[in-house]
């Protein structure tokens, strides 16, 4: 019992400040021997991993570096190849409706010249002709050109269907 009479009469606050003196002296301690290993040239393991440890930083933030330098190079060469693969697309899609044009002019002015040679023609002929003059002025609209080759072509076959028309076929 009188060693806890004792206990009770201790001044916590002495302890406090002892422990805490002692501790700012083990870490004085660890400190000044942490110099002298740098001095000496020295290498402990707590050392040691501290420099792989920087040394690991370095080397990740290189690679991230790295890595961002690719990605923003095969970012620009992204958008050069696809630009010229709308380049492309748009030179193929003008190619097609060239032909497209021309396949209906030939088409037209072929079977009038038909026509204006006497050569007898079907009505199913006839009314192919004028569907595909429709389409032909279609595609003019759609992409603003110019339509001069083909009206006279087609004021012939039309002359003729009614001329048809009229005769009962």
């Amino acid at each position: 019992m009188n060693e806890i009479i004792e206990l009770t009469r201790i001044n916590f606050s002495s302890v406090f400040i002892a422990v805490f003196i002692i501790l700012i002296g083990i870490k004085g301690v660890v400190s000044l021997l942490e110099w002298v290993i740098d001095k000496l040239g020295l290498e402990t393991k707590w050392i040691r991993q501290r420099r792989e440890e920087h040394d690991l930083l370095l080397n990740t933030s290189k690679n991230l570096i790295a890595l961002q330098d690719k990605h923003i190079e095969d970012m620009i060469k992204s958008d050069e190849h696809d630009a010229e693969m709308k380049s492309d697309i748009k030179k193929l899609t003008d190619m097609f409706i060239d032909k497209q044009i021309n396949d209906y002019r030939w088409e037209i002015i072929s079977l009038a010249d038909k026509i204006g040679n006497g050569r007898p023609v079907s009505k199913e002929c006839l009314r192919h002709a004028v569907s595909t003059y429709e389409k032909y002025e279609k595609i003019i609209a759609e992409y603003g050109l110019v339509n001069g080759e083909v009206e006279i072509s087609i004021e012939v076959i039309r002359d003729n269907y009614q001329q048809k028309l009229k005769d009962g076929f």
